[in-house]
């Protein structure tokens, strides 16, 4: 029997970064993966991993009453010690920074089971911006055995935490090995305004512009300022089309469907299966976005991002000119895009020097590191990078 590793999943992103590596190891035939699914959002993990040919080996059956953190997160430790106990995992993977991946650090830790913690090292530096994640990362490093860091950045950031350097492998972000693998398959979309959109884009009938404002720290006001942003863009530039795949909460959708109605050239839309969303990307001139996620993509399809927040942990993507931070100030992001639309020389320029989050192969990576770990392989080397750490 080969050793067992579980992959704890319990957000659509985390499904999306765990899904390569669990067919790195199968493919690489010396560890047995286990898709954990945690209940936090288990209909976004099931899609998501569907999205692979993936379903979860174990899913939790999580009893929730209040719908709070704290019982969130004491449901989860108590199912997970269970399932632990039963099946003694030879080590735990959990990804970012959610109430699944500090649930599944303590639950394995508690346990003296070995944990993993792919995209390790991200920091914002404000315990309060993201809230809660910034704390929960910052937790599970103190947890980890092993600290799979997607960039140089994230890297330096845990050795100055005085985290043990042999410890600490980059092995860039496996959301670009998930995002290149679905975007390649170019599935049929099921919206079709999404549809249209794409096509017109494709056929170079227009420029397509992605809007994602789905953060609890964009709703409100700050939600506001980016749709009056997005009528004066679409006011000004008849030939964009803008997509925005608008938030599950009822209040939410409503305000973008207030704010953004009869504006032409618009199409506001349910949250997009991954498939979907990876294409749609892949085919956008321009993205406007508070989402983690799609800082890290969008650079593997050369697409530019204003990113939609004050603060970002995903410097690398600033540092390297394929982003940059515009807030929710309405005037600066129809400046911003403005400056992107009517210079296709500075877009380009943008997205010259590559995705700095990963080269594709960051599944592979993490497969051989855990396989190491336990005694099964060769460390592997690092993702190049042109950052030193010492």
């Amino acid at each position: 029997m080969l050793p067992e590793v579980f992959l704890i999943a319990g957000t659509r992103p985390e499904a999306i970064k765990l899904a390569p590596v669990a067919a790195a190891m199968r493919a690489a035939g010396r560890l047995t993966p286990v898709l954990v699914a945690s209940g936090q959002h288990p209909a976004m993990v099931t899609q998501a991993l569907a999205a692979f040919g993936a379903e979860a080996d174990v899913t939790l059956p999580l009893q929730r009453v209040t719908g709070s953190q704290p019982e969130l997160l004491t449901e989860m430790i108590k199912q997970l010690d269970a399932v632990l106990e039963a099946r003694e995992p030879a080590a735990v993977i959990v990804q970012g920074d959610t109430t699944t991946t500090l649930a599944g650090a303590m639950a394995a830790f508690w346990r003296r089971i070995p944990v993993v913690h792919l995209e390790a090292g991200l920091r914002s530096g404000d315990l309060d911006s993201p809230f809660p994640e910034e704390a929960n990362r910052k937790l599970v490093g103190q947890l980890a055995a092993l600290h799979l860091a997607p960039t140089a950045l994230a890297a330096t950031n845990l050795l100055d935490e005085s985290v043990n350097p042999s410890n600490v492998l980059i092995t860039g972000n496996t959301v670009v090995d998930a995002a290149l693998e679905i975007a390649a398959k170019e599935l049929p979309f099921d919206d079709a305004g999404v549809a249209a959109a794409v096509d017109a884009a494709e056929h170079g009938r227009a420029r397509l512009v992605l809007v994602t404002a789905h953060r609890r720290e964009s709703w409100g006001e700050p939600l506001e300022r980016v749709l009056r942003a997005v009528r004066r863009l679409v006011e000004a530039y008849p030939d964009i089309r803008v997509v925005l795949p608008a938030h599950a909460n009822p209040a939410v959708r409503a305000q973008v469907e207030r704010g953004l109605a009869g504006v032409p050239r618009v199409t506001v839309t349910d949250p997009l299966p991954y498939p979907a969303l990876a294409r749609l990307l892949s085919h956008a001139y321009l993205a406007l976005t508070d989402s983690g996620g799609i800082q890290e993509e969008a650079p593997s399809f050369k697409v530019p991002a204003l990113v939609l927040r004050e603060v970002t942990e995903r410097v690398e993507s600033l540092h390297a000119g394929c982003a940059r931070l515009v807030g929710t100030d309405e005037d600066r992001i129809v400046a911003e895009a403005a400056r992107l639309l009517d210079d296709p020389m500075l877009r380009l320029s943008m997205t010259a020097s590559g995705n700095p989050y990963g080269d594709g192969l960051a599944s592979q990576r993490t497969e051989q590191a855990v396989a190491a770990m336990l005694g099964l392989a060769q460390l592997p080397s690092p993702m190049p990078t042109s950052a030193s750490l010492v």
